[in-house]
């Protein structure tokens, strides 16, 4: 008896140690993504992306010598599921790093729970100002361009064409479209919502019949549909259907190339809005990284890139290269080395600012091109002329403009202070 005590005891202790030695063989890091739901498609880029990067990273060393693994969870855009997700991947699959989320409301989720973890969380597409203004933390992350930025790069163009003229919002009911409408309103002088109506819609909404009706009996110049993924493409091809272009001018201050895909060139031509990246931005200025990365994602998936992807390779890149200056996977290392550090990856520099973690970038308004345009394309993916770009330090809310917002909110002007947690 004494013996099997003895053998089990050092099976035991023999299972304990490979099963030590094989968590070292294998950096996790946590995808948090939309498989399914209104968002799938901008989901479907973020995971090709990023298991694209994943395979580059592991072709030439792994991270620190170490292969990484991507860990992935279906949000299905929804905030509860995604807190789920995120408490499985840390505390049963060991990630040491989560990205993703094409909803705001589920980043913000997600952030939350890494937060109290300790474990840095990077949000791929979450443009509502409050991921990195209210809800805001030290081990969150925003790699992609926020409503604020997006609302500023569109201002130019639309206050040269349409100032004065009446405006009509159709919005998402959640965090992302309330502050994207705010910003819009700001900063096109249209914060008169007796004169500039909105309605607010449901996320998932696939009959846009009411709200769009109200746009024909209001007559607005401008229409701005704040709905994002197969919401927008349900609510642009209805518009279209029911004669809204002929007389107005669409606004999606939020696009992306699945959404214009989804939409179809011949609704989407002349459809004005924004986005942080695009296949055409490396193509245009010349930016080496974006265009070898174009090509890769080309030649691997028959299709181009779109800011989601673009999004979720850069952050697994970044993470890689942050561990690499720390020399550790401790995440308040991590955290310090990515603070105030500049980037160049698939654009021009781009720069994690140290107060918010706002990547503060350049930000595009494009224009949808010409049907014909568009079919001329290999893949039929040429949907955007860029129309105009500004700067990230222009287009990003400022420290004083940032500290007004957390005060009104009741919330301290610094983050909360670092902390030592072990890496998971």
């Amino acid at each position: 008896m004494r013996r099997l005590l003895s053998i089990f005891v050092v099976l035991a202790v023999v299972a304990g140690v490979t099963t030590a030695a094989l968590a070292e063989d294998v950096v996790k890091i946590g995808l948090n993504y939309p498989k399914t739901g209104p968002y799938a498609t901008q989901g479907a880029d973020q995971f090709r992306a990023a298991e694209m990067a994943a395979a580059e990273i592991n072709a030439a060393g792994g991270i620190m010598g170490i292969p990484v693994e991507i860990v992935w969870r279906d949000s299905q855009s929804k905030p509860d599921i995604s807190k789920t997700n995120v408490v499985e991947m840390i505390d049963q699959d060991h990630v040491k790093m989560v990205f993703g989320g094409s909803s705001s409301a589920v980043a913000i989720a997600a952030g939350d729970v890494c937060q109290q973890k300790g474990v840095p969380f990077f949000g791929t597409l979450t443009y509502s100002t409050s991921t990195t203004g209210e809800k805001a933390h030290r081990y969150v992350f925003r790699e992609c361009y926020d409503s604020w930025m997006a609302a500023k790069a569109l201002a130019s163009y639309l206050n040269s064409h349409y100032a004065g003229k009446k405006y009509m919002y159709i919005t998402a009911d959640y965090t992302w479209g309330w502050t994207t409408e705010a910003s819009m309103r700001k900063f096109t002088n249209t914060e008169d919502v007796e004169t500039h109506k909105g309605v607010l819609t449901p996320l998932g909404t696939t009959d846009f019949g009411k709200q769009l009706s109200l746009a024909k009996l209001v007559k607005p110049d401008v229409l701005v549909l704040v709905v994002f993924g197969d919401d927008m493409v349900n609510a642009i091809r209805q518009a279209t259907a029911m004669g809204l272009k002929a007389t107005t001018q669409i606004v999606v201050p939020n696009l992306t190339l699945g959404m214009a895909e989804g939409g179809g060139p011949k609704v989407m031509e002349g459809v004005v809005g924004a986005l942080p990246w695009c296949w055409q931005v490396p193509y245009k200025y010349n930016y080496t990284g974006g265009i070898k990365f174009v090509e890769n994602y080309a030649a691997k998936y028959n299709r181009y890139p779109s800011t989601s992807g673009a999004s979720a390779y850069t952050i697994v890149y970044e993470y890689k290269n942050a561990v690499e200056r720390a020399k550790s996977y401790q995440p308040n290392k991590v955290v310090a080395a990515l603070e105030g550090h500049s980037y160049q990856l698939l654009k021009d520099t781009q720069t994690w600012r140290d107060f918010d973690h706002q990547s503060v970038q350049t930000v595009y308004a494009v224009k949808c091109k010409p049907q014909a345009d568009v079919l001329k394309n290999k893949y039929q993916l040429d949907y955007f002329e860029i129309m105009s770009s500004l700067d990230g330090p222009t287009a990003t809310i400022s420290r004083a403009e940032w500290n007004e917002m957390r005060q009104a909110a009741g919330l301290p002007a610094d983050l909360e202070p670092l902390t030592s947690v072990a890496a998971h």
